[in-house]
């Protein structure tokens, strides 16, 4: 059984940072994505970063230059520096996981079968 399970979260002011930890636990592949997405309040969920077996990443617009993706192999962690945060980054972040994926063109890859619950992030002014 795939599991997902987030950690990380929580409220810090304009231009702190946070590191977002994903445990992933039951997927084995040779290839995948693994990836953080978030929903803001009333908005859409959108793709943050997401990274391939192969250690290809991609990552939104506005997350550019200031959040960085990385995992951990032997330890099945992923995660998500997040740093110079500003209002528009609150939400709830979910890691996910999709098997037989690859990015391609750096885009991220949306259609993932495999979530966590999440982690909120809130960041004041």
């Amino acid at each position: 059984q795939v599991q997902l399970v987030e950690s990380g979260g929580g409220s810090v002011q304009v231009g702190g940072s946070l590191r977002l930890t994903c445990v992933v636990t039951g997927f084995s592949y040779a290839t995948y994505c693994l990836g953080w997405f978030r929903q803001a309040p009333g908005k859409e969920r959108e793709g943050v970063a997401e990274i391939d077996a192969d250690g290809t990443t991609a990552y939104a617009d506005s997350v550019k230059g200031r959040f960085t993706l990385s995992k951990d192999n032997a330890e099945n962690t992923l995660y998500l520096q997040m740093n110079s945060l500003n209002p528009e980054d609150t939400a709830m972040y979910y890691c996910a996981a999709e098997p037989y994926c690859s990015i391609l063109g750096g885009n991220i890859y949306n259609e993932m079968d495999y979530w966590g619950k999440g982690t909120l992030v809130t960041i004041s002014s």
